[in-house]
């Protein structure tokens, strides 16, 4: 029972670290090295080391105002406000070239986590679509004279599009 919470918190975890950045979901360099189990700088090598590897749609440095805008957000990359250095964002693409040239087990482990999260979250993006056009369907079948199954539509419609708000946690908070 303990290795399937310590799995889905290491999904969650995953999940928390993928961001939205020029209308792509990506993976900061910093995060990534981390789940691989290596340093920033020993990541950034063997992009480096290995170009051709990571063309402009799997890998991207981020702007200046990109990175500020990342370090106002959130708080794990706060020791990135004063660094002159911006960070490289990767796109699912870039995280699988990423394990095979890094090429060690952890790696790997955490490439396949890491792939099978974006592949959720793309199955979710399209069950959300279907859903919408299902119901568009149905919401031209149903006569609009009844304006309370209108209402009715419109709800469902506003709970499929608007994303959970997040929850405060309650009780004691002890900073790390």
């Amino acid at each position: 029972m303990r290795i399937i919470a310590e799995k889905m918190h290491t999904d969650h975890n995953i999940l928390n670290r993928i961001l939205l950045i020029r209308g792509k979901k990506v993976m900061i360099d910093r995060d990534l090295a981390e789940l691989y189990g290596v340093t920033t700088k020993r990541l950034n090598e063997q992009v480096k080391r290995n170009t051709t590897r990571f063309p402009e749609d799997f890998m991207f440095q981020l702007t200046l105002e990109e990175k500020n805008e990342l370090v106002a957000i959130c708080d794990r990359f706060k020791m990135l406000k004063h660094s002159t250095v911006t960070p490289y964002a990767f796109t699912e693409h870039g995280a699988v070239m990423l394990a095979c040239v890094l090429n060690s087990k952890r790696a790997i482990e955490a490439n396949i986590r890491i792939v099978r999260i974006f592949t959720a979250m793309r199955e979710m993006t399209l069950h959300n679509n279907e859903l919408l056009l299902k119901l568009g369907k149905l919401e031209q079948k149903v006569d609009t004279h009844d304006e309370s199954i209108n209402l009715l539509f419109e709800a469902i419609k506003k709970m499929i599009e608007t994303p959970p708000k997040k929850r405060n946690r309650i009780g004691f908070i002890q900073d790390e």
